[in-house]
């Protein structure tokens, strides 16, 4: 059984759907990056997860119970949803303290979890000196209270500087290989794809895609196409829209033609006598994929993508 399961989700806020007929899993000992553009209803999804907004149909559970009806919550699964309001003139550690208190968990956890997050040596400075990064561990001490199996996290790395991201990403690789669930959401495929294992893209509040990283790589090369180098850039570009290809202008002599293989741009260059100085394969991105996904030009909301 998954980790986290959601089957048919759905929201509606009056007459806006925010998330519509949304079906995906989590499994224990990955990191499942939850990726789509602002507005995408990520932020919602996951507030359903944890119970914080009513959904109008469809389940999210984990290992099969809802969050409400978790015996334990903070044992099983810890969540940074936004920014917390932590009072500036308090200890870390006292922090940390009373929220052990109040769920019931033992006091000595605050000081294993600020050393699990690198604070151990700043456990009783105030946090209204902290910066935003040291506020971010703060943050992930405290969801980690309850050493839950289960991690969810929505934009984490907000605000964070090169130095702060390349931190958390240890930090989740970490988590993931002592086999807890970790569901990480962003905007950014970019600030995730050294991180995440599998991803879980949205767009519009449906799914898109739930495939590998491996899997979305592959989906990338197959983006690709082939780039001509021409004196006769302009004319190619009209020819090939005549061939209802994808072609861009790159500069002055070169143009890049989605999707083509030598195979098939040889001869059309042939048949017109187009004067071609070079081809050479022309590889996509991950983030190309990504926002042709989500923009709606890479595959229509629903489709869910298996590799192998």
């Amino acid at each position: 059984m998954p980790a986290i399961e959601v089957n048919g989700l759905t929201k509606r806020f009056g007459p806006v759907v925010a998330v519509d007929d949304l079906s995906f899993a989590v499994p224990a000992g990955r990191v499942t990056g939850f990726l789509g553009p602002n507005g995408a209803g990520k932020t919602t999804t996951l507030r359903m997860l944890l119970g914080l907004v009513h959904a109008t149909s469809g389940s999210a559970t984990f290992d099969g119970t809802p969050y409400q009806d978790l015996p334990d919550p903070l044992r099983r699964v810890g969540a940074v949803l936004e920014a917390t309001s932590f009072h500036p003139g308090r200890r870390a550690i006292h922090h940390l303290r009373m929220v052990a208190m109040g769920a019931g968990l033992p006091l000595g956890r605050a000081e294993e979890v600020l050393d699990l997050v690198g604070l151990g040596d700043v456990a009783r400075r105030r946090v209204g000196g902290f910066s935003l990064g040291m506020r971010q561990r703060l943050e992930l001490a405290t969801a980690l209270l309850g050493d839950p199996q289960v991690l969810i996290l929505d934009e984490p790395a907000n605000g964070l500087d090169p130095q702060g991201i390349l931190w958390l990403r240890t930090f989740l690789r970490h988590q993931a290989a002592s086999g807890r669930a970790v569901l990480v959401s962003s905007h950014l495929l970019s600030e995730m794809e050294e991180t995440v294992d599998e991803v879980v893209i949205l767009a519009a509040g449906r799914l898109v895609m739930q495939t590998t990283l491996a899997g979305l790589a592959a989906r990338a090369g197959r983006h690709g196409g082939m780039r001509v180098r021409s004196p006769e850039a302009d004319r190619l570009v009209d020819v090939l829209a005549g061939a209802g290809a994808m072609a861009r202008r790159v500069d002055a002599e070169h143009v890049v033609v989605d999707g083509a293989t030598p195979e098939w741009l040889g001869p059309i260059l042939a048949h017109h006598q187009i004067v071609c100085y070079g081809l050479a394969e022309e590889r996509g991105s991950l983030e190309d994929v990504f926002l042709s996904l989500t923009s709606g030009d890479g595959g229509g909301p629903g489709s869910i993508g298996h590799p192998g």
